[in-house]
């Protein structure tokens, strides 16, 4: 297999991982949840809907840029299944070791924002603290284990989360 035909292979585990992780989590479960009985015609917009697309427009931004850096720098999907074969330290993992996830969240607080529902904030508040104990209990131990000291002495340089 060459080298077009490897990456070709992993942008395409990436689209459908794309889509089945962060595409569940942060659109078909909040569509199901709050968002589809609640969107105003743009003519009654205001600062909530605007504020709301901006933080779901840097969000994506954000989780985009990420699984881009996970399949050219990492040589890997945002999948548990196929995860990164380097560590990836560059691009929004200087600022945070967990960009992808902060975008995630970027989304889910823009959509909740955009149709104002509670509904939708108590699930991001529960989506959070799954992704918290699921990074403290399983991804933090797994790149200890993978990395090693490369992986120590990038926690010491970055912050978890902000």
């Amino acid at each position: 297999m060459d080298k077009e035909e490897k990456i070709s292979i992993l942008l395409f585990k990436n689209l459908i991982f794309t889509i089945l992780l962060p595409g569940v989590v942060a659109i078909v479960l909040p569509y199901r949840i709050g968002i589809k009985d609640k969107v105003l015609p743009v003519q009654f917009w205001n600062f909530f809907q605007y504020g709301g697309l901006l933080l779901v427009f840097v969000g994506s931004v954000m989780l985009l840029s990420c699984i881009v850096n996970f399949a050219f720098k990492g040589k890997g999907t945002l999948s548990p299944a196929f995860p990164a074969k380097k560590l990836v330290t560059t691009g929004l993992y200087c600022y945070s070791r967990n960009p992808m996830y902060i975008g995630v969240m970027l989304v889910l607080a823009g959509e909740m924002l955009f149709v104002l529902s509670l509904s939708l904030l108590i699930y991001s508040i529960i989506v959070f603290a799954c992704f918290h104990t699921f990074i403290i209990l399983h991804e933090e131990p797994r790149l200890r284990r993978v990395f090693g000291a490369e992986y120590e002495n990038y926690t010491k340089k970055v912050r978890r989360w902000i």
